[in-house]
């Protein structure tokens, strides 16, 4: 089975993202989505963010360090969690992080490592 490393989908009037079929059992434990570190937006499946960035995030050096709050700001700031809605694979994405990311309906999802990045199409 080939891997899927880039798609495209448009969001629906209820600002829910359709994951693809070949995807879903990735995002089996959950969706975490959040700010990224330019104009797009960050899609982890929850285990990915409870084993990786979560420890990552916790365990970066002195709580008393700006450069590690800094960090915990920007991965914080407007994260969402959801269940992947397993009927139609689809997760709903809040109006503050689409306005963040400047997307309005179309969008571009590109595989970044162990998560995704979420982009307005036309970026």
């Amino acid at each position: 089975m080939a891997s899927i490393d880039y798609f495209e989908r448009k969001l629906d009037d209820k600002r829910r993202l359709t994951i693809p079929t070949e995807l879903r059992n990735e995002f089996a434990s959950g969706v975490v989505l959040t700010r990224g570190f330019g104009q797009y937006l960050h899609l982890y499946p929850k285990t990915v963010w409870d084993r990786d960035v979560e420890a990552a995030l916790g365990a970066s050096g002195s709580i008393l360090d700006e450069k590690v709050a800094d960090m915990n700001v920007r991965f914080r700031r407007g994260k969402t969690e959801a269940e992947l809605d397993q009927k139609q694979g689809r997760v709903t994405i809040e109006q503050h992080l689409l306005d963040y990311a400047q997307i309005d309906r179309d969008l571009v999802a590109v595989r970044a490592g162990a998560y995704w990045r979420i982009l307005a199409a036309d970026a």
